[in-house]
Order: C-alpha cells, then structure tokens, then sequence
C-alpha cells in the first residue's frame, strides 16, 4: 500500500462505514459518500448516536454533510464485527431525556463551583462562546 498524502487518503474508504466525533462532541455513524481537499465529508444513512451512562440512542440524520474542520475523529466501523458492547440501546424520546437531565445536573453542578469561587473572591471569566463551536 503506497502512502497517499492529505484528505486523498480516504479515497479507498469511501463507501464504508465511519464514525467521525465532532468538536461540538455530537457523534455521527454513516456510510462516507464524499471527501474533498478540505476534508470536507459526506455521510449517507447518518445517525447521530447519543451516550448517556450505559445507555445509548440513535437519531436518524439522513444525509449529513460535515466542514472538515470540524472533525475530530473520523474511524471505519467494521461491519463483521459482532457487536459486544455493555451499552442498552433505547428510544430517541428517552435518551434525549437523559440527556436533558445530565445537562442540567451539570449546569446545577457549574453553578454551584462558580457561587463557591465567587464566596472565595476569585472569579473565572464566561468562555467566548465562539470557541464552543
């Protein structure tokens, strides 16, 4: 196998499953379609994957369409592979419940680490909220 330079080296994984995290930390599962010099990806038969704990939930996305800057990972899945993951898969309705429920936890838990600094005189300055995306 000859070394191929840059985002050229995925053209012998197209049309296989990947699964690629984004820097927002949404994780996506699909068939790659399509790459360009900017690492630009295509996704067919996308799912979007949610871990909450133990449990997990797929939400269908379709075709997904991800700027190459914003990946963070990008892995092959192999297919043959039998599954043997401890994770529970439930419903969309239920994972995005946990999910809302761990969100808030953290933010009561955020709250409560910046009133303890504030009661000590020390103080964090907010994230730019462009370096979130």
């Amino acid at each position: 196998m000859n070394y191929v330079p840059g985002t050229a080296s995925l053209i012998d994984d197209i049309d296989k499953k990947h699964l690629v995290l984004l820097r927002d930390g949404r994780t996506l599962i699909g068939y790659l379609r399509s790459i360009d010099q900017f690492a630009n990806l295509v996704f067919h038969q996308t799912v979007e994957r949610i871990h909450v704990g133990k449990k997990f939930g797929d939400i269908p996305r379709g075709i997904f369409i991800v700027r190459g800057e914003n990946v963070v990972l990008l892995g092959e899945i192999d297919v043959e592979k039998p599954c043997d993951t401890l994770l529970q898969q439930v419903s969309i309705e239920e994972i995005l419940e946990e999910q809302r429920l761990q969100q808030q936890a953290k933010q009561e838990t955020e709250k409560v680490k910046m009133q303890v600094l504030k009661d000590r005189g020390l103080s964090i300055p907010k994230a730019d909220n462009l370096d979130e995306y």
